[in-house]
């Protein structure tokens, strides 16, 4: 079985490939459900009379409650079990409680399906990093990540584009229906197709033997050893910073555009799926690009990239947020909606380098701990919270005035990613 295993990740192209289609598709799903509630929120916010820091708790604090506490443990198990089983069924539980969202009457009951939606995405993204670095060389590697991050930006426009539009022809509620069904169907069918490569196995240089058994992870002391590690740290509240106004900004952007631009839903839909889908793709794969291309010869520059990409989004973003013609609004938001996902090839496969090839899921959980336990649970109530304080004053306003609040997390982001750089070499792992 080894042997077999050992084989299906050596296959060239096609397979890897496939596989890999797979786990991007997975991860729009991912990205659909995570975020359809933001292009919803104006319609939920009517129908269920909520204030927009209830609002800012559903996107936020009910998902990431236990998709960070479950990730460490999940990503463990991963470490140790079938990767592709576990994704499987993480796939089917997130999108179970995608469907039930549409049944919900009140907030309560959809701030519990919610949770429940961050309970199998818990399992669906730190297993699916370690599929990747085990069938992808490393020159290919941080390209094979920012591929599969394309799930980001695709799952956010589809989530974007659907909902508006199944809200704007049904409701609100056949919405989180319809798509969370399309994930249940998906399952099966990723557990026929993608099976478990062995371990380790695209870290050996090319010639070398295989041997006769993969790398087995340690009982204790992975996580240990990567908490110690200066450079886990400071990439993690980077990330983390910059995922404050990521997601913070991404869910409310559609609110925005509803209250200070005067859009509809279908519009709203179609003008910012189209700058998710096209800036996230070009963003990410340029990522990924100069990451294998720069950071090969030098590992700071696996950091430095993000670091600069936040340093140019802050003042795109400030601009956008205050312009008038929508022609110029589109433009000045397509470019910092690439720069916000530029760092995330670069970046993940910098994470997967401070463990051993047997720890890597439990490395990814816990980076993925940090960052969403600040980012996605701290962004989306920000922004909520500060525009509620604001709007006595503001009025419909309030929404604008409170994203410009939280647009200093990127030069935080950036200062703590040059931080990082300058002890990255010393903590990476190369097998």
């Amino acid at each position: 079985m080894a042997m077999a295993n050992a084989r299906a990740a050596e296959q060239g192209g096609g397979y890897r490939y496939a596989v890999l289609a797979l786990l991007i598709i997975a991860y729009t799903f991912n990205f659909l459900d995570r975020q359809i509630l933001g292009i919803l929120a104006g319609s939920i916010k009517k129908d269920l009379n909520l204030t927009d820091s209830q609002l800012g708790l559903m996107g936020g604090l009910a998902f990431a409650l236990f998709y960070t506490g479950l990730g460490i443990p999940i990503a463990w198990l991963a470490d140790r079990w079938s990767r592709t089983w576990i994704m499987t069924g993480a796939l089917t539980i997130w999108s179970g409680f995608t469907a039930l969202c549409g049944f919900a009457g009140g907030f309560w009951p959809l701030f519990l399906c919610r949770m429940g939606v961050g309970v199998g995405e818990a399992g669906g993204v730190a297993p699916a990093y370690s599929l990747i670095s085990d069938y992808f060389p490393k020159d290919q590697r941080a390209r094979a990540l920012a591929a599969y991050s394309f799930g980001i930006p695709v799952g956010s426009a589809l989530g974007i584009l659907f909902g508006g539009l199944i809200a704007a022809t049904i409701d609100w509620r056949a919405a989180f229906i319809i798509v969370g069904v399309a994930g249940v169907l998906l399952a099966p069918i990723f557990r026929l197709v993608v099976r478990e490569p062995r371990r380790g196995l695209a870290d050996l240089e090319a010639g070398a033997p295989i041997p006769e058994t993969e790398p087995v992870a340690p009982p204790k002391g992975a996580i240990g050893l990567l908490l110690r590690k200066p450079s886990f740290w400071l990439i993690s509240l980077a990330a983390s910073a910059s995922s404050v106004c990521g997601y913070g900004v991404a869910f409310w952007l559609p609110s925005f555009f509803e209250r200070s631009l005067g859009m509809g839903l279908v519009d709203r839909s179609l003008f910012l799926g189209t700058i998710t889908l096209v800036g996230g793709v070009l963003g990410i794969w340029a990522g990924g690009w100069l990451g294998d291309r720069m950071g090969g010869r030098d590992k700071r520059f696996y950091l430095l990239i993000p670091a600069a990409a936040f340093t140019l989004a802050l003042p795109c973003f400030f601009f956008a947020i205050g312009a008038k013609s929508m022609v110029v609004a589109f433009l000045l938001f397509l470019i910092p909606q690439g720069l916000n996902l530029a760092w995330v090839g670069p970046v993940i496969n910098a994470v997967q380098h401070l463990v051993p090839p047997a720890s890597r899921s439990t490395a990814s959980a816990c980076f993925l701990f940090v960052n969403n336990l600040i980012g996605l649970g701290l962004g989306t109530y920000y922004f909520g919270a500060v525009s509620d304080l604001l709007t006595p004053r503001f009025g419909a306003e309030a929404l604008r005035y409170a994203i410009y609040s939280g647009l200093g997390f990127y030069l935080l982001s950036a200062l703590l990613f040059v931080a990082a750089s300058s002890v990255i070499k010393r903590d990476w792992v190369d097998q």
